[in-house]
């Protein structure tokens, strides 16, 4: 882009940003330096007009607001806190509004090994993209993108969602907010569900994904097909549901899942 681009054009269309993309415009053609372009955001910081949020990351703090006690938007702050960040796991279920519960915790995808960290009240993850995944495109695929107040970010399908939440239960939030936030979605491509699953190349997530949709296949309109797409590559061998917690259940033969009888029954139904 042309280095003559005004750093406050610049803050209107990107109200969260990575110090990277900054010099990438205001350096322009390389009229400018890196340190001139650190120098500007330092004077907007310095004005109020900017908030470091940490290294590389600022956010534009709305005219009238106080930067001290300006919240930003969680799924921005994670949108850009790699520059491949994708949205995933629970955190793309509450942006699409099928979250059961609310959480102050960010989950994104990356390819790098970005560290946690904390900002006013929320936490925010990232999530390392399987290794099988990784040189395919779109990791898989089942990344849409989506616009969110006033910044283009990318966040997974919720077929994609499924079978990402499914896959690990510590970005879902467990089995009861994970089956009551997917069976609020009312309709899934299954066609797309399935194919990303059998992407994965893990015959304990390919059987969790076929043994919720058989518990939901009248809510989610689920066919023989569908199934018997996913059990031909279910476990060879009995495996817990959740392999590390190995509660006993009940075997689930065509799955090869031993499923404990809480989740069976849904118990946590009761309680409402």
């Amino acid at each position: 882009m042309a280095s003559n681009v005004k750093p406050v054009d610049f803050f209107l269309a990107n109200p969260v940003f990575r110090f990277e993309d900054f010099v990438a415009v205001h350096a322009g053609s390389g009229d400018r330096s890196r340190q001139t372009s650190a120098t500007v955001l330092k004077q907007h910081v310095r004005a109020g007009n900017l908030l470091h949020v940490r290294r590389g990351l600022y956010a534009v703090v709305p005219r009238g607001i106080s930067p001290d006690s300006f919240q930003v938007s969680g799924y921005l702050l994670a949108s850009r806190l790699s520059p491949d960040a994708v949205i995933a796991y629970h955190t793309a279920l509450q942006f699409h509004g099928k979250a059961h519960s609310i959480s102050r915790r960010f989950t994104y995808l990356t390819v790098h090994r970005n560290k946690r960290f904390q900002f006013r009240g929320a936490e925010y993850v990232p999530v390392l993209v399987p290794a099988v995944l990784r040189d395919l495109k779109d990791w898989g695929g089942g990344i849409a993108d989506e616009f969110h107040a006033g910044l283009a970010i990318r966040v997974t399908t919720l077929e994609r969602t499924l079978v990402d939440v499914l896959d690990n239960l510590r970005y879902g939030g467990g089995w009861e907010e994970t089956f009551r936030s997917l069976e609020s979605a009312g309709f899934f491509d299954l066609d797309a569900v399935i194919e990303y699953a059998l992407k994965m190349r893990k015959a304990v997530t390919v059987a969790r994904v076929g043994f919720f949709l058989e518990m939901y296949r009248e809510q989610l309109m689920v066919e023989d097909q569908h199934l018997d797409a996913l059990s031909k590559h279910a476990p060879s061998c009995p495996m817990y549901l959740d392999r590390r917690k190995r509660e006993p259940g009940k075997l689930q033969a065509r799955w090869n899942l031993i499923v404990p009888e809480y989740v069976l029954n849904r118990s946590w139904e009761e309680v409402l």
